[in-house]
């Protein structure tokens, strides 16, 4: 039986983190009342003119410089027309013909661990169209079309990739870049980062490529994964059962697990381009193009060897906390306030992913005071408390945002420091257990690790343990 390997290629959408729009100064806030972040201009009304918004080409810039692409000087606009509700001009503006950058890359694994670079052929700059809401109870589309004239980047991949696996290592990397340089929040349940999937089978050596399918705007990695999967295992039913697959586009429903056809899958020639008359060139200067250089801060990588080279980390550790750029600034926060960065690392990757876990909450959704972390790490490492304590204490931070310092004295957490009441509560174990002390004075050395349990217990944990082992051997003679 032929054997089939999977092609993919990406077209990222991604929301700018702009305040108002591309072309307007409407707001691009998430989740307005529906159509009250619209104007004349963004609902296309007749006889407006669009005015280009300079905060999105510098945002261009910062993207493509941080993902090693060239940066277009002369750049124009094109008008990609198509007919749907959502898009109220019945046109949308994009590029096609002179994007704002070309040819960068994301170095990636392959199956077998190794370097792999998947190659960005362009982005481009374009507007968000509205969206459709389909009331089942009334059976009616509404239209909100507060979307209309957001600013997107389109990031359009090469078909270089050959799984599922590898899809999701390029769009975390790509999420976690967008998010270094601030662009974009990169929010994908609001919609801010999704991806049109074009997937290809061909049989395994072979240089030609298959029939291309295309899934629109999925919006989580997990579903992306599965349409990968499902689509990979279709067309290759297919082809085993001697039939075509027809170039189209179909729609991934992740609620029942598979896709259906939607259209046949439009071409360029399609939309019937042509150049934007409304709006000029755009011309870029090499010092403006190295000013934005310049500003760029430390990204992933760099930042995950300089963690592993500088400060010791596991690699393992540095994957995880890179990854995102809110657990980067919670971990630089922390460890400049503690001086201690394997400390600050092991809180993150043990305690802090377990909560985040637990309550299915993402890295950007935390909402606990940034210095509240570093609180808990200090008193542990004064002695104001044990891990077992400070443990608890983190979990109320995460959960209802306390400050772990009043927190510890409100509920009287903090440890014993008078040494005399912590004697009187070890002479009181000694005295009821005879057997134990015997024992240990007979030379079994477990009965004084039964004996510092039983002390421990009696003060509730909030005795420092060297104080009482030392107390009780004292005690014992």
């Amino acid at each position: 039986m032929i054997k089939y390997e999977t092609v993919i290629g990406l077209e990222v959408h991604t929301e700018l983190s702009t305040k108002s729009k591309i072309f307007c100064g409407c707001s691009t806030e998430f989740g307005g009342a529906p159509n009250t972040h619209v104007c004349e201009i963004c609902s296309g009304m007749p006889g407006t003119l669009p005015v280009m918004n300079e905060a999105v080409v510098n945002y261009a810039i910062k993207a493509g410089l941080a993902l090693n692409c060239n940066i277009t000087k002369y750049n124009k606009f094109d008008r990609k027309n198509y007919f749907y509700p959502d898009l109220p001009k019945a046109y949308q503006i994009s590029q096609l013909y002179m994007p704002i950058c070309t040819w960068g890359y994301i170095e990636i694994k392959d199956a077998d661990g190794n370097p792999k670079k998947v190659k960005i052929r362009e982005i481009h700059m374009e507007e968000d169209a509205g969206k459709l809401i389909h009331d089942p109870v009334e059976n009616v589309t509404l239209v909100d079309y507060n979307r209309c004239g957001v600013p997107l980047l389109e990031i359009v991949s090469e078909p270089d990739m050959r799984s599922a696996e590898e899809v999701i290592d390029y769009l975390e990397k790509l999420k976690s870049i967008l998010q270094y340089v601030e662009v974009s929040d990169c929010k994908m349940q609001e919609g801010s980062l999704r991806a049109d999937v074009n997937i290809s089978v061909r049989p395994v050596g072979s240089e030609e490529f298959g029939t291309r399918t295309e899934m629109k705007n999925i919006n989580s990695f997990k579903a992306i994964a599965r349409a990968i999967e499902n689509e990979t295992h279709r067309q290759i039913e297919l082809l085993h059962e001697g039939k075509e697959v027809v170039q189209e586009t179909r729609h991934w429903d992740d609620t029942v697990g598979h896709s259906r056809s939607m259209r046949s899958k439009e071409d360029a020639q399609d939309y019937k381009y042509f150049p934007e008359p409304d709006i000029p060139p755009i011309e870029i200067t090499d010092e403006q193009i190295e000013n934005i250089r310049k500003s760029l801060p430390e990204l992933p990588e760099a930042k995950k060897a300089r963690y592993i080279n500088e400060l010791g980390l596991p690699e393992y550790d540095t994957g995880i906390i890179t990854g995102s750029v809110h657990l980067v600034r919670l971990f630089e926060h922390t460890c400049a306030l503690t001086g201690n960065p394997k400390e600050t690392a092991n809180w993150i990757m043990v305690e802090l992913l377990k909560l985040l876990n637990d309550t299915q909450t993402l890295p950007e959704n935390m909402n606990f005071n940034i210095d509240s972390l570093a609180a808990v790490i200090n008193m542990v490492s004064e002695n104001k408390i044990n891990r077992g304590t400070a443990k608890k204490v983190f979990a109320e931070v995460f959960e209802n945002n306390v400050d772990p310092v009043k927190y510890v004295e409100e509920n009287n957490l903090g440890m014993m420091t008078d040494n005399s009441a912590i004697r009187a509560a070890i002479e009181q174990v000694v005295a009821a257990n005879e057997k134990s002390v015997n024992e240990y004075k007979n030379g079994k050395t477990q009965a004084l690790q039964y004996l510092i349990g039983q002390s421990m217990r009696v003060l509730k944990g909030k005795a420092p343990a060297q104080e009482v082992t030392a107390i009780l051997k004292e005690i014992l003679g």
